[in-house]
């Protein structure tokens, strides 16, 4: 073969394989991208922009999606909000107006680890003791399964109807609230299976304790 033949061939096909490279850099890279991008924008602006919520003030205050965890300054549970499923995957959200993304993944064990097994003990015993009341005690038979086991993304942001209605009473006693106003929410805040069908009555953390935030303001 001749070599000028031989170095042509091999310089039309460089060049095709870079205009190749070149328009579907272009294609995928840019034109699609920005039309799946201006047509969610368009179809579901709100999910597009990442579900955010927003408080009484219209500052964002995190996601639909993405759970947070309450805790006080020590890092222990505050108790008075609404708590999420355990996870050492949850952002921490101490003041209600801020969210920080740790870790998100399961424990990966099986159901007959040992060391799994004592968590959900350690769990229940402090989901007893925590939303205990005078008048109004916690059984461990009342502790449903949400409560003590994380969810598999470990950023679950509902919690169960059961789970949350468990809280009511330590969340109204320290918010100086009665207990039907807070149940109140609880239902106001519960929503339905999809479609009627598909999986099972939630809550939303977040959205709960916003409201719950209004409501004891507007109590002082």
């Amino acid at each position: 073969m001749n070599t000028s033949t031989s170095t042509g061939n091999t310089g039309r096909l460089l060049w095709a394989g870079l205009r190749a490279l070149l328009v579907l850099t272009v294609v995928c890279g840019v034109l699609y991208p920005l039309a799946v991008t201006g047509a969610a924008q368009v179809a579901f602006p709100a999910k597009a922009d990442g579900s955010e919520i927003k408080d009484a003030r219209g500052k964002v205050v995190g996601s639909e999606l993405i759970g947070q965890t309450y805790l006080t300054d020590d890092g222990k549970p505050d108790p008075r909000w609404f708590q999420p499923r355990p996870s050492n995957g949850l952002g921490t959200n101490t003041s209600n107006t801020q969210h920080k993304l740790i870790l998100s993944g399961a424990t990966n064990r099986s159901g007959d680890n040992a060391e799994l097994i004592q968590w959900v003990k350690d769990a229940k015993a402090a989901v007893v003791s925590d939303n205990s009341v005078p008048g109004h005690p916690v059984r461990p038979s009342d502790v449903p399964a949400d409560a003590v086991t994380s969810s598999g993304s470990g950023l679950d942001p509902h919690i169960s109807p059961a789970y949350a209605k468990l809280q009511v009473h330590r969340v109204a006693a320290r918010n100086h609230l009665t207990a039907a106003q807070v149940d109140r929410l609880v239902a106001d805040h519960t929503e339905d299976r999809l479609l009627g069908f598909i999986g099972e009555p939630r809550v939303n953390v977040l959205r709960l304790n916003i409201a719950l935030k209004e409501l004891a303001a507007g109590r002082g």
